[in-house]
């Protein structure tokens, strides 16, 4: 029973039903911004609905119920014999299933396709990011089986379809299917080429025997995966089917699960390959440009995944101090306090304006935003991700103890922070990608330019960095050590012209004040007293 002074007041109310898509006024402009006018209307109901769906009571309860009951790895049935199943909590299946029926596996040849997705994974992965790994990988497995159009005509419709089936049984007897990936071995991590897992050539056309060690395995129960292997002709891409078309199980075998920091609800996998059936895709020796269509798919999935954990963490933090007063008045009007939470969402805003503004670029397909695509995906990989973890602990930090306690769901916000920095390479790994598309592809620096000089003298500041930065590219030669420092130059000039361009002036004079022209700390909450911030934390409130 409660104590005759345990009167609760001063307390937050829980942020729950309510419309995270309509919330976020930013990600609402930036679809209406990049969807054609036909599918508008369309693309913004669609996306209320699952905004609707992502903050109701009963979803936000199965996201912490999957991440509270992890899975659990079955190596063998009750009588002995080898199943190599992963159990899952009902609440991952519903998640799952309401992540595949909105179409976070449905972009590729939809009209507007991309950017609606986009906003979709932003909005889903607030509820719980661990099933948005997935439905990344089923998204991004299509253009690698493009290289091969048998391939992709037999298994793209199960990709792209918007229903979720669960069970263990041959693909072509399901409604849908969802891809994983194996690529990371113990001795090469990134270097993929260090590869040493076999494929020997069976009797059957392109079809193959595998044997070797996958460290990391993604979604280790989905009906098929895209695994790198060494064939004769070199490092080739494969097919693994969980099961075979006879019903029969493909050998594949989980020898643990990752005991990771978070991301807790889902499954990562040590797996065993000992004559495992494949199917090539593509031709031998040309794994890694088979692959790479899937690698930057899901590259651009963890700017959006980081975009939104950055999102979610900004807006708990502003509605907490909405509510919580301290010395006199609502914690939100104090000038300090004010301080951190603009600069937590003009962080959360240019994240979450870049990456729709790359997933545009996928819908428009043309040759110049393709090129855009291969410098600005690695280096928003590179920013974003990094500034996720920072911003997490800063906004865990506003709501004070209670932040810290895993009831208000900040820590676990703060524990998947770091993932998608280190998810389909980490930071190093990005930023000597941006060097070899500068080096190598012309065109990639080209399309990176007509894009930020498209904001051209609306700011001195942003002038001046394009001016800077343009000195910088000028010498390439034993720029490797500062590679890190050219990743981060690109994407912040890249978030000024896009906010310069289309944000309110409040907020990309704020960004270019504090992020080009370094008139501000180190720190979140140290912007220049003299903008205008309130009202940027009025634009972040995720008023239901």
């Amino acid at each position: 029973m409660a104590g005759t002074t345990h009167t609760v007041t001063n307390q937050a109310p829980p942020l729950v039903q309510y419309d995270v898509f309509r919330a976020d006024r930013v990600l609402v402009e930036a679809v209406e911004r990049h969807l054609d006018p036909d599918v508008l209307d369309e693309g913004l109901s669609e996306l209320s609905g699952l905004g609707l769906t992502a903050g109701s009571a009963q979803v936000q309860e199965w996201g912490v119920l999957a991440n509270e009951n992890p899975p659990a790895l079955r190596t063998h049935d009750r009588y002995g014999h080898r199943i190599d199943e992963v159990d899952f909590h009902p609440s991952w299946h519903r998640l799952l299933g309401k992540g595949v029926s909105a179409g976070l596996t449905a972009a590729w040849d939809r009209p507007g396709g991309h950017v609606r997705r986009a906003a979709a994974f932003l909005v889903w992965t607030q509820v719980e990011a661990g099933n948005c790994c997935p439905l990344s990988m089923t998204h991004a497995a299509v253009p690698a089986l493009r290289t091969d159009p048998a391939l992709a005509a037999e298994w793209e419709p199960r990709l792209t379809s918007m229903v979720y089936d669960r069970a263990l049984r041959p693909a072509g007897q399901k409604p849908g299917a969802l891809f994983g990936m194996g690529m990371t071995e113990k001795q090469g991590g990134s270097d993929v080429r260090a590869n040493t897992t076999a494929a020997r050539p069976l009797a059957e056309d392109g079809a193959y025997e595998l044997t070797g060690h996958k460290w990391f395995c993604s979604a280790p129960m989905s009906d098929a995966f895209l695994v790198l292997a060494q064939a004769p002709g070199g490092l080739t891409c494969f097919l693994v089917p969980r099961v075979l078309g006879d019903g029969t199980r493909n050998v594949f075998l989980i020898q643990r699960l990752k005991d990771k920091l978070g991301n807790r609800s889902n499954a990562s996998a040590e797996v065993e390959f000992a004559g495992t059936w494949a199917r090539r895709v593509g031709e031998e020796g040309r794994g890694v440009s088979a692959i790479i269509g899937m690698v930057a798919a899901t590259r651009l999935d963890c700017v959006l995944g980081s975009a939104g954990l950055m999102r979610q963490a900004v807006a708990q933090a502003v509605h907490h101090t909405s509510y919580r007063e301290a010395f006199g008045g609502k914690l939100v009007d104090k000038p300090l306090m004010r301080n951190v939470l603009a600069d937590l969402a003009l962080e959360s805003e240019a994240a979450t304006t870049l990456a729709l503004r790359l997933a545009a670029a996928y819908d428009d397909g043309g040759e110049g935003e393709r090129a855009l695509l291969r410098i600005a995906v690695p280096a928003a990989k590179y920013w974003v991700t990094k500034r996720c973890a920072p911003l997490a602990v800063e906004a865990a930090e506003c709501l004070g103890g209670n932040g810290y306690v895993e009831e208000s769901g900040m820590p676990r916000l703060v524990r998947e922070s770091p993932l998608n920095s280190v998810w389909e390479g980490a930071g190093n790994v990005q930023a000597l990608d941006v060097l070899r598309a500068l080096r190598r592809e012309p065109a990639a620096l080209d399309a990176y330019l007509r894009e930020v000089g498209r904001a051209r003298g609306a700011d001195h500041r942003l002038d001046a960095a394009i001016k800077n930065l343009l000195t910088d590219l000028a010498d390439l030669d034993a720029v490797e050590g500062r590679a890190r420092r050219l990743a981060e130059r690109l994407t912040l000039t890249l978030q000024a012209s896009l906010l310069v361009r289309h944000a309110p002036p409040e907020v990309a004079d704020t960004f270019c004040a504090s992020r080009l022209s370094g008139d501000a700390g180190t720190t979140f909450g140290t912007l220049p007293h003299t903008l205008n911030l309130k009202s940027l934390v009025t634009r972040a409130h995720p008023t239901p």
